[in-house]
């Protein structure tokens, strides 16, 4: 939050005494208390709301005559990395549509540049036209069961905990170690308690849950039934219900937004990729899909800004009320959620203003240090038939330990693609082993070439599906020429790719830029043979250990059930 105006001035502009620096005239505010709508005017002074349901003058009037003004959107949870594009672009894409406040962990880059990538994160933080309030990455790496680029204890992140964009300390994801005091878990708990403490307890229930609520953690987004959201409810937590572009759980989780829950409830995306922003929304969309289901429009609202302001202790922001900072929505109605204006601390979110940002140099370039990968790489020896499978669910990033039979071939366990059973292998990027495991999937439909990604989560190596291991190695070794980013090949030949040179996660151009170029990488999955809407962040939730059943890193096949390597 920027500085604040003299306390006098806005008492003057509130009371009317002098004309307010802005008047927003002639629409009616939701009233997130009452669920009534109120009529007069929205006086500004200096970036705060000072007046609401009065006449007032001011310096500059805009006019929203019959309008609905209703608070700026918070992101409860996100990791801006995701959407491929810069903070700045992320920025441009999303401020637009309503949201006003984003609460990262930019637990992507710090896996690949440790705390530089924090540091990137808290510098744009000062430039942005949204308020983007980060959360310090608890688990860098996620677990012990992967290469990353970095790790961060303790002792690292303390010394930024009262930076003035920093709220506590990000998504716990290793809750085996805080339920079982791992002393390095223990050291991050202790560290940041009393502080804001971010949870990540996928099918965490009974007194596995309550150890993890005890140890001092307040919210969850890992929640992907009622039940299980019910009884993170019932034992205090605030359920973080999240859409992302592969993880989908607001259908499941309709049920729970009512005005009794909504204190309790808030909206996160996690992670959505421009091309979902563009064709779909962000939190917009989430505002009308779930009224559209039937959610009460004040519970909905709220979820979407009061709720999420006090969630994470943001007490300037939530309402339309006097002493409120200025992040306003303009909307036509309700269900629709279509931004007609949006403010951020009195600022209209227009090309003007985005353009007068200062902006920050990259970092973490020239990130990807693989090995040269070839097609005997991705042979995958054993004797036994009967094989571990990762099975894909659409619409979650959980997904099924299934187990096949795939009989070897001269030493090699070939892909099937008659029984949907195409190679998975992840690659260590970061120069420091040069591991690859390797692994069979189901879900992809996949009947030919290859897909690879650096966006991996959340070790972020190399991770690369296909049915021919010449394509997987084309697609593999691309991704090291472009430093990073997305990768179809087929036939020798690649299809489709996306750069994203800053720490193998971020684009350098314009999100529009990025859409467009995803649209393609799409188009050229499909062709062959992909049926997943979103197969590139899907991909990149295959190599992350912490969600349940069956994952694969560069240390091997995760049983994530037993939190081990499987041998």
């Amino acid at each position: 939050m920027g500085d604040l105006p003299p306390l006098s001035q806005m008492i003057d502009q509130a009371h009317g005494r002098e004309p307010a620096d802005i008047v927003l005239r002639g629409g009616q505010v939701l009233d997130l208390i009452t669920g009534a709508l109120l009529d007069g005017d929205v006086a500004i002074c200096d970036g705060m709301i000072v007046g609401t349901c009065a006449e007032y003058e001011g310096r500059e009037v805009i006019d929203v005559t019959g309008k609905i003004l209703v608070p700026g959107f918070v992101d409860t949870h996100l990791h801006i990395e995701s959407s491929c594009v810069t903070p700045f672009e992320f920025d441009r894409c999303v401020c637009p549509r309503g949201v006003t406040t984003a609460i990262c962990d930019p637990h992507e880059i710090a896996n690949v540049a440790g705390i530089k990538g924090i540091e990137y994160f808290l510098q744009a933080s000062a430039h942005t036209l949204m308020d983007i309030k980060v959360q310090l990455s608890s688990c860098v790496p996620s677990t012990t069961m992967e290469t990353a680029g970095a790790q961060l204890e303790a002792k690292d992140l303390t010394p930024y905990m009262d930076h003035p964009a920093v709220i506590g300390l990000a998504e716990f994801m290793n809750y085996p170690g805080v339920i079982h005091k791992d002393p390095s878990a223990m050291a991050k708990l202790e560290a940041f308690r009393g502080r804001h403490i971010d949870g990540h307890a996928p099918l965490v229930r009974g007194l596995d849950l309550n150890a993890y609520i005890a140890a001092g953690i307040g919210t969850e987004h890992e929640a992907t039934t009622a039940e299980e959201a019910l009884e993170k409810l019932q034992k205090g937590m605030r359920v973080l219900i999240r859409e992302g572009s592969v993880s989908k759980d607001l259908q499941a989780l309709l049920p729970l937004i009512t005005e009794r829950n909504s204190p309790y409830i808030c909206f996160c995306t996690d992670d959505r990729n421009p091309l979902d922003i563009a064709e779909h929304g962000h939190l917009d969309y989430m505002i009308r899909t779930a009224i559209a289901g039937g959610a009460e429009p004040l519970a909905t609202y709220r979820a979407a800004s009061l709720s999420a302001a006090e969630a994470f202790g943001l007490k300037d922001r939530g309402l339309i009320a006097p002493g409120k900072r200025a992040d306003i929505v303009v909307l036509d109605d309700l269900a629709s959620c279509r931004a007609e204006l949006v403010m951020c601390q009195g600022r209209v979110a227009d090309a003007a203003a985005f353009a007068a940002r200062q902006d920050i140099a990259p970092v973490a370039l020239n990130s990807v240090k693989a090995p040269a990968i070839t097609a005997g790489s991705f042979r995958t020896a054993g004797n036994r038939a009967q094989t571990p499978v990762i099975g894909i669910i659409q619409g979650k990033i959980i997904t099924q330990h299934l187990t096949e039979d795939i009989l070897p071939q001269d030493g090699d366990k070939r892909p099937d693609i008659t029984r949907d059973l195409v190679k998975i292998a992840v690659i260590e990027r970061h120069g420091k082993n040069g591991n690859i495991a390797t692994g069979f999937v189901r879900g992809f439909g996949l009947q030919g070439g290859a897909i690879a990604s650096t966006v991996c989560h959340d070790h972020h190596n190399i991770a690369c599906v296909g049915v021919d291991y010449d394509d997987m190695a084309l697609a593999a070794n691309r991704l090291k020429d472009i430093d990073g980013g997305f990768v179809v090949a087929h036939q020798g030949r690649v299809l489709a790719e996306l750069a994203l040179p800053i720490a193998g996660l971020m684009s350098l151009k314009p999100f529009e830029d990025v859409q467009a170029d995803l649209v393609a990488l799409r188009r050229a999955a499909h062709g062959l043979g992909v049926t997943l809407e979103e197969p590139f962040l899907q991909l990149a939730f295959l190599a992350l250990p912490v969600i349940p059943h069956l994952k694969i890193t560069d240390h091997g096949l995760i049983d994530v059930d037993r939190f081990e390597v499987i041998a």
